[in-house]
């Protein structure tokens, strides 16, 4: 069979792929594969069938490489497409559970920075300051920092992403209650909080993994320029034992040595650095048989 990819459309051009794809459609094409199309704003404005239309049917098995769904998104997505005869080669359990933190916190437990979480809806208050000293009961005191389920907000760093001490329930809740509000509908799951480490300041690697392999180690899309060469040796048997097809993992090194798993993501969805030869990932991707 033929690697075939479904891509985001170009908003502005309906027939084309997005723009930030387009190297990687192309690199698709030089691979002898095919690309189809489906509508990313009409997925996140719940009109599947839409967002679908322009995919031909009965394309058999397919990956999707796109900008970022959540998880209720994206299952919606998966049905619309097997009804039409086209099967997403990520199950919509395994995207939740490389996507979401909570899918993948425990299999990488003594690998990354320990963390705790609540689900929360969008706009909702982190609620009362005894229930969130119980959820972080379990982490070490100092400093930590929130998040949900999926991303943060990194570039607000001190007013809702980092806490400077983790039993100050006051200023964690109103750091949480920031972050849930900058993230507004995009918010994903609820609150993660999790304990801070120092990582070296030379960036972050990310590591792309085929069925338990690593295919493809880059930079991190934030410092593209960065060449690291981080051990896997601990990381390899986490993420098969994840048992995920198609995931990234981002790696630091932390100012021990150690180096830390600091996200793990649906590779579908990881955005790729324009300094990484796309061709270099997508040779990877297997074909089904």
């Amino acid at each position: 069979m033929t690697l075939t990819v479904l891509f985001c459309v170009d908003p502005l051009h309906p027939r084309r792929v997005d723009p930030h794809f387009a190297r990687e459609a192309a690199a698709v094409r030089d691979h002898y594969g095919e690309i189809a199309l489906i509508d990313h704003d009409a997925l996140r404005r719940g009109d599947v069938e839409d967002a679908v239309d322009a995919a031909p049917s009965d394309l058999g098995p397919v990956w999707y490489r796109g900008w970022m769904l959540s998880a209720e998104e994206y299952g919606a997505m998966a049905a619309a497409l097997k009804r039409r005869g086209t099967v997403l080669l990520t199950h919509p359990d395994d995207y939740r559970r490389a996507h979401e933190l909570p899918g993948w916190h425990d299999t990488f437990a003594g690998l990354t920075p320990h963390s705790v979480w609540r689900s929360l809806g969008t706009g909702q208050d982190p609620g009362p300051l005894s229930e969130l000293g119980e959820l972080v009961k379990p982490l070490r005191g100092g400093p930590g920092v929130v998040k949900d389920y999926v991303k943060s907000c990194k570039h607000e760093w001190e007013e809702a992403c980092f806490v400077p001490d983790l039993k100050n329930l006051a200023q964690l809740h109103d750091i949480a209650a920031k972050m849930v509000a900058l993230r507004d509908d995009h918010l994903a799951g609820g609150l993660v909080v999790r304990e801070f480490e120092q990582y070296d300041e030379e960036g972050e690697a990310r590591v792309w993994w085929v069925d338990g392999e690593p295919a493809l180690v880059g930079p991190h899309p934030d410092s593209p320029g960065v060449e690291l060469d981080p051990d896997l040796g601990a990381v390899a048997p986490a993420v098969r034992a994840l048992g995920c097809r198609f995931i990234t993992t981002d790696l630091a090194r932390r100012t021990d040595g150690a180096w830390r798993v600091v996200e793990v993501g649906d590779g579908q969805v990881s955005d790729l650095p324009t300094s990484v030869d796309a061709m270099d990932l997508y040779a990877h991707l297997p074909v089904p048989e």
